[in-house]
């Protein structure tokens, strides 16, 4: 089995998709674009001729080889996109940096992790995901599909869910349907944090455990008998907070939510 097959990669090959997704973010000769798991091109070929630099990475030699062969123009390089170092690119003069992929299912989350803290050195993304997953990073504050991963992405981007892309779209088809989001990301936060680090143990916590009372589940993310039992005493309750940890749609409350929540050492759950 391929590393590609491993992670849950399937390939596109559906070409008027194709299409659809570059015109998404819509590369100009004066941009650098990034490919995420350009497995056989079917995206990589429309980018070359469009964008004035294309670095394609793929995680499986052989497809890489190949695909160096076939397009000599894009730089392919043999990487694992959960780790590759995204904060090092430079927007060409009057241009833009700009990433798509087609991101295996199995690590999809890890790698946008990896984009948003390398946010710096973005302009946009057209990523596709399990539809799922897609959804959650783009919901709406108040339902089920709303969560801590929608929080940290929407209070660095502008995201909307852009196209989505049934199973006979691959090759191999996947026994789901997958989304493609566009993401614009932001020159600052939604809201100004004075500590970031805070803010991000406390939207973990309060989603970690949603069946419990928030302060009970806020209190499961901190370290120390006395700051469990100090949370518990001082917030019994917190009416609503998840819904209303919605930095895109509220942030003033979201900043004043986080600010009413007793100080404690979270552990970031």
């Amino acid at each position: 089995m391929t590393k590609r097959r491993a992670l849950g990669q399937h390939f596109l090959r559906d070409h008027a998709i194709a299409r659809a997704i570059v015109d998404i973010v819509a590369p100009t000769a004066q941009d650098l674009v990034v490919e995420i798991g350009p497995g056989d091109g079917a995206l990589t070929g429309l980018l070359a001729g469009r964008a004035a630099r294309v670095i394609a990475l793929e995680i499986d030699r052989a497809l890489g080889a190949a695909l160096r062969a076939r397009l000599p123009a894009v730089e392919v390089l043999d990487a694992d996109a959960r780790t590759w170092d995204y904060a090092a690119l430079a927007a060409p003069a009057g241009g833009r940096v700009l990433i798509l992929g087609n991101l295996p299912y199995s690590v999809g989350k890890p790698i946008l992790t990896a984009l948003i803290a390398a946010r710096a050195a973005i302009d946009e993304m057209a990523l596709m995901l399990q539809r799922e997953v897609a959804e959650r990073i783009a919901a709406p504050p108040g339902g089920k599909a709303y969560g801590s991963l929608s929080v940290f992405t929407q209070l660095h981007c502008d995201v909307r869910l852009a196209l989505r892309v049934p199973p006979g779209a691959f090759r191999p088809p996947p026994k789901v349907d997958s989304a493609v989001l566009h993401l614009r990301v932001l020159r600052a936060p939604r809201i100004p944090l004075a500590d970031p680090g805070r803010f991000e143990s406390v939207v973990r916590a309060a989603f970690a455990q949603r069946r419990k009372m928030l302060a009970n589940a806020l209190a499961l993310g901190v370290r120390g008998a006395r700051d469990r039992a100090s949370l518990r005493r001082e917030a019994p309750q917190f009416p609503a907070i998840r819904r209303r940890l919605s930095p895109c749609r509220e942030p003033d409350t979201t900043r004043s939510v986080i600010a009413d929540i007793p100080s404690g050492n979270y552990c970031g759950c």
